[in-house]
């Protein structure tokens, strides 16, 4: 599959399933290739996921929904829960004050260009699920949930929760996405 077809195929899944059409081991294999693969700034090394699958994963989405109160609808976090697993994603704030000691010049930047990197690796994953046929969407309850994922999975203090991506079997496809006038938003000068 061309970059481009992987692009085209990657949507936003909300209707999925515990029902993965590869193995864990399979999904953790790719997800580690991609980590390592992705860049970042000064190759500084800030991303940090974490995956969780099975009952770990359907907990995280139960305390979800406590740690709002009920403020968020418990239909829309089963959505969620109903998908395999979840990948939890963080920058190391660590690495980006050893980044900004070492480049002073720079240091206001480590901040913007971790979450840069981290845009693309969560870009690169959802893509890499997609063309094992696995449906994911992109969430961010964060900061409202820090405290709770941090202590659920024993998630070191310093790893600052930047999105939540639920990911599973694809029960159907969301509708075709609306053309745009793509021009609006790019333009090209000669």
């Amino acid at each position: 599959m061309s970059f481009l077809d992987s692009l085209k195929k990657r949507r936003t899944y909300y209707a999925i399933n515990k029902n993965l059409p590869v193995s864990k081991e399979e999904i953790e294999k790719k997800i580690m290739e991609v980590t390592e693969l992705v860049p970042d700034s000064f190759n500084m090394k800030s991303a940090r996921v974490v995956v969780v699958f099975d009952e770990k994963h359907d907990l995280l989405w139960d305390e979800i929904y406590n740690v709002f109160e009920g403020k968020v609808a418990h239909e829309k976090l089963d959505l969620f829960k109903a998908g395999a697993g979840t990948i939890l994603f963080f920058y190391d704030e660590e690495t980006i004050k050893t980044m900004q000691s070492q480049y002073a010049t720079y240091a206001q930047n480590f901040p913007i260009w971790a979450n840069q990197a981290n845009g693309m690796l969560q870009f690169s994953i959802w893509n890499v699920l997609r063309e094992l046929e696995i449906g994911a969407s992109l969430q961010h309850y964060n900061p409202v949930i820090d405290t709770k994922i941090k202590e659920l999975f024993n998630i070191p203090n310093e790893y600052k929760l930047i999105a939540q991506m639920p990911f599973g079997g694809i029960v159907n496809e969301p509708q075709e996405k609306e053309k745009e006038d793509i021009s609006k938003r790019v333009r090209i000068i000669k």
